[in-house]
């Protein structure tokens, strides 16, 4: 054998012997996936002020690895947002827990979401609530939110493609909203669907700004109040437009 063919065996040697398969492994297993959500809800949640049980126990089962792209499953966990395609995100684990809490669910509820996403946001709520309507602009992303909750055995989430603006009339009225995109103001739609007494989570604002607002409808009215500054993709409608 020549001497540039040793040294290619040597190299491929080399890289071989730094790859370690058992420690990739470890990474894909359950155990180190239920680790990393324990770690997950005690640091990310529970120390950040969330109490409410229901919520920490919706966040501690779902398992939020099964909703990003493979190519992120090292980071599933991880305190921020990722990509799932379209140019859309799974939001940070602890705004999920905050705009879930912030509804106050009860197991009766009937809950409307805009921007299903992964469906990672729609599997937590129902965990916690009656039914979840939920409504994605891209279909691709509904397509496979739609495959990975049924996978997962959900049997009270209800997915379509459509303009989440318009909401979904012929379920309402709802008992909460949440919306997980952003307009630039509420849309009137969702204030109407939205039953007396319920209460709504809605980030609001233009590109840069935005606050969660958090509204509760009274005698037919929506009582406002900012509760966090946050930055979510904007609302669009299905042509791209931004509302």
């Amino acid at each position: 054998m020549r001497l540039t063919d040793w040294r290619s065996v040597f190299f491929i040697l080399t890289i071989l012997l730094q790859f370690n398969p058992a420690s990739m492994a470890q990474v894909f297993t359950p155990a180190h996936y239920d680790a990393e959500r324990a770690e997950m809800v005690d640091q990310q949640i529970g120390a950040r002020g969330i109490r409410d049980e229901k919520v920490l126990a919706a966040m501690l089962k779902v398992e939020r690895h099964r909703f990003v792209l493979p190519e992120y499953l090292d980071e599933a966990y991880a305190d921020h947002p990722l990509p799932i395609g379209d140019g859309q995100t799974i939001s940070q684990p602890y705004i999920v827990a905050f705009m879930t809490e912030a509804l106050d669910l009860k197991a009766t509820d009937k809950v409307l979401e805009i921007g299903t996403g992964s469906g990672y946001q729609a599997a937590v709520l129902a965990e916690i609530c009656d039914s979840v309507f939920t409504i994605e602009i891209f279909p691709s992303l509904a397509r496979q939110a739609d495959n990975i909750l049924k996978s997962l055995g959900y049997t009270n989430i209800f997915i379509k493609t459509g303009d989440g603006y318009q909401g979904w009339p012929e379920h309402a009225p709802f008992d909460a909203v949440i919306v997980t995109c952003a307009p630039e103001e509420i849309p009137g739609p969702l204030q109407d669907q939205l039953a007396e007494g319920g209460k709504m989570i809605i980030p609001v604002g233009g590109q840069y700004t935005q606050e969660l607002v958090l509204a509760e409808k009274k005698n037919g009215k929506l009582v406002k109040n900012n509760v966090l500054p946050v930055r979510f993709v904007p609302m669009i409608d299905s042509t791209g437009r931004k509302y």
